[in-house]
């Protein structure tokens, strides 16, 4: 699997990733550390707390990381992100919030599996 299969595969966008970090060797070895970061994990787990600064501080992470590596539907963590923004008025229920994490643990198991296919060749 070539690494713009793998972007195929995971719904990422593979062009946009190029144009931010601009070499597929540096792109492949930044791919490749998303699973072992923590970063979408961190997110997921201030979720089960329903804590406000944890809550908008590993959103916002999740945010840039996805965003950098072209993993556009994973950037949606921008949605949680700005929900708990300090200053931000809340606009989701607890339940909506659940909803979108839960729908962002469900592509992020998506994302890293195909991350380990793609390492195992």
């Amino acid at each position: 699997m070539t690494l713009q299969e793998l972007y195929h595969a995971i719904d990422g966008d593979y062009e946009q990733a190029m144009r931010v970090l601009r070499i597929e060797k540096l792109l492949d070895k930044h791919i490749r550390k998303l699973a072992k970061s923590g970063v979408v994990d961190a997110l997921l787990i201030a979720g089960e707390g329903m804590e406000p600064t944890a809550l908008f501080e590993t959103a916002h992470a999740a945010k840039g990381v996805c965003g950098n590596l072209g993993l556009t539907k994973l950037a949606a963590a921008s949605d949680i992100a700005e929900e708990f923004r300090p200053g931000n008025p809340r606009r989701m229920s607890d339940g909506e919030v659940h909803d979108r994490l839960n729908a962002i643990g469900a592509l992020y198991r998506k994302t890293a599996e195909g991350i380990a296919q793609y390492e195992n060749g």
